[in-house]
């Protein structure tokens, strides 16, 4: 028979990494360049990306003539060059208008194993094919907003990235 104390439970908190710091199991510092980036970051960096996305649907896709500029746009059009910006500038330059701006980029990573090195980190892009995973979840919603213990969203995990700070 288990106890409650074998168990747990979600009031202590969030689950931490064996060392104790966001981004210890990636092998990722635990402050300062190339560290996991702060939710606050991520946010203004998605809004950014957001507003820019909302400029060019209401500029080329525009559905009502009257009203505020942003809100002209097509709503579907406004999430498929959202999801065209992600895959595309995460898969080949690493990074969206957003997060450019915020000083974050996306790198792969990985939970590494006790006993073995972490990915070396070469500055590279994260490829096409985990830019169109990590965009797709991305658009979904859900898989962004559901972490893990260290901080990152599901769908940068599913595409075996992370963002951290340049």
């Amino acid at each position: 028979m288990t106890s409650r104390d074998d168990m747990g439970s979600w009031l202590e908190g969030a689950p931490t990494t064996a060392a104790g710091a966001r981004g210890a199991r990636l092998g990722l510092p635990p402050e300062g360049p190339g560290s996991l980036a702060r939710p606050g970051r991520r946010l203004v960096a998605l809004a950014v990306d957001w507003v820019v996305c909302l400029a060019i649907s209401a500029a080329f896709f525009p559905v009502q003539g009257s009203g505020f500029f942003l809100t002209q746009g097509a709503p579907t059009a406004t999430l498929a060059i959202f999801a065209a910006e992600n895959v595309l500038l995460v898969g080949t330059a690493g990074f969206t208008l957003g997060h450019r701006l915020l000083g974050l980029r996306v790198r792969r990573a990985a939970v590494v194993p006790p006993g073995a090195s972490p990915l070396v980190d070469t500055g590279r892009a994260p490829g096409l094919v985990s830019g169109l995973v990590r965009g797709l979840l991305l658009c979904l919603v859900i898989p962004a907003v559901v972490w893990d213990g260290d901080g990152r969203g599901l769908h940068d995990r599913a595409a075996g990235t992370a963002i951290v700070r340049r």
